[in-house]
């Protein structure tokens, strides 16, 4: 019985976890890692564990100690710190890594948007058009828009903050995906929308772009880090192939 960890969070960690179980019972078990940020747990197949590792000698010590045979990094496109952890304790503890990596985006034709680097250039393209902004890259982002003038911003957050975000004007709205086309387009119209900040994350397209498509909206896309070097997937079905070819 082969023992595969899969770095979790995302919907496709918990999609190759439930493969897993399903066609590859009594050949390979898995065990899916999320870091535990927001305070639901999710709904996985198998065998779970949350939080950090304690950097990559901590993900080694794991790997050593709980006989991992394949690591398969799941997690979200922006995750550049647990994935280049993933990287090195692969490497360190000799067992094979696979990325799960989600395909780009791609926007319909006459679609409005403008992809930027990184948070900062987001912040400063909002300043230049923007006055109500949909906010839904992250509660780990907002500080990057404290100082964005004269722009009235609606956070999405999966849980409702602690304390006040460092933003002039806002509102928070709480969910956790997947939305519905309907509710996006109700929600971008209830507070009369302008522009729409995403991290261009990838895989197929999320129902808050598409309400933005559809209603004329300009988006301002923050582009994801380039992934680790390494063996690749793009679907599931494709990280499950690469997996059977491991046993």
């Amino acid at each position: 019985m082969k023992r595969l960890l899969i770095l979790g969070g995302t919907a496709d960690a918990r999609a190759l976890a439930a493969a897993v179980a399903e066609t590859l019972a009594g050949r390979a078990e898995a065990v899916t890692s999320w870091a535990g940020r927001t305070g639901r747990a999710p709904d996985v197949a198998g065998e779970t564990r949350v939080g950090g590792f304690g950097g990559s000698a901590g993900m080694v010590d794991y790997i050593q100690r709980e006989t991992i045979d394949m690591v398969i990094d799941a997690t979200h496109p922006f995750a550049e710190t647990i994935s280049d952890h993933a990287y090195d304790a692969a490497l360190i503890a000799q067992v094979p890594r696979l990325g799960l990596i989600r395909p780009p985006w791609r926007l319909p034709p006459g679609s409005r948007w403008v992809e930027v680097a990184n948070l900062e250039a987001a912040a400063e393209a909002l300043g230049k058009f923007a006055h109500r902004v949909f906010l839904t890259s992250g509660r780990q982002t907002i500080d990057a828009f404290a100082d964005v003038a004269d722009v009235w911003f609606l956070v999405r957050l999966i849980d409702p903050p602690a304390e006040s975000l460092p933003l002039a004007a806002y509102e928070v709205t709480t969910g956790r995906p997947p939305f519905t086309l309907e509710h996006e387009k109700a929600l971008i119209a209830d507070h009369n929308i302008d522009t729409l900040v995403s991290k261009s994350s990838g895989g197929p397209l999320p129902a808050k772009i598409s309400a933005a498509v559809e209603m004329g909206l300009p988006m301002v896309l923050i582009a994801p880090p380039p992934p680790v070097p390494g063996a690749r997937a793009e679907s599931v079905a494709a990280a499950l192939e690469w997996i059977e070819r491991q046993l």
